[in-house]
């Protein structure tokens, strides 16, 4: 009996080793938290920075039970709201719809705009802003132009913006999910010779 306890006993050691080898701390300049098997789990935090470069936590996120802990917030949030299905008004709300990871997270996506030839051709710079819908549950939908300059740029910044993952945490009125419109600039400027 003693030997099936040790065994047991053995095992249980051997796994928490394994597990615990499994999981490698992943730290960037933009976030930190554990990865178990090139999966985020735990709570990560997510790094943004202050005009005077002071580094700062921008959100922290469980990836294990999927839940925001905390944002920075930054002034006071105004957005077109869902009130009633199909109804949108623009209203204050507690929190905005985030991006998990914030900026540097999205940037991942919205730095692989493609310049069309078109615009390049015609001198088009400025700026595309596209609307979408994020919805109670963090997925998007509706993916519209807002502010157009042509040249081809705005099927590119909607093409962009409809290749971000769902990846996204509701905005709340007090303590219920909201479906939100979220507006995404994105910058298209020729290089200076």
């Amino acid at each position: 009996m003693n030997n099936y306890i040790y065994t047991f006993c053995q095992l249980i050691l051997l796994s928490l080793t394994l597990t615990a080898n499994a999981q490698k701390l992943h730290t960037t300049k933009w976030e930190s938290g554990q990865l178990d098997r090139r999966t985020k789990v735990g709570v990560w935090e997510y790094y943004g920075y202050t005009a005077s470069k002071e580094r700062v936590v921008v959100q922290r996120y469980d990836h294990s039970t999927n839940e925001l802990l905390y944002f920075r917030p930054s002034g006071e949030f105004i957005y077109n709201i869902e009130a009633t299905p199909g109804q949108w008004q623009r209203h204050a709300v507690d929190r905005p719809p985030l991006f998990i990871g914030g900026d540097p997270a999205l940037a991942v996506y919205t730095t692989q705009l493609q310049y069309p030839l078109q615009a390049q051709e015609r001198n088009i710079q400025g700026q595309v802003t596209v609307g979408f819908a994020v919805d109670t549950l963090g997925r998007t939908s509706g993916h519209r132009v807002l502010r157009s300059i042509g040249g081809g740029c705005d099927q590119e910044a909607l093409r962009v913006a409809r290749t971000i993952p769902n990846e996204w945490i509701p905005a709340r009125v007090g303590s219920h999910a909201v479906a939100a419109e979220y507006e995404l600039t994105l910058t298209f400027r020729l290089a200076q010779p």
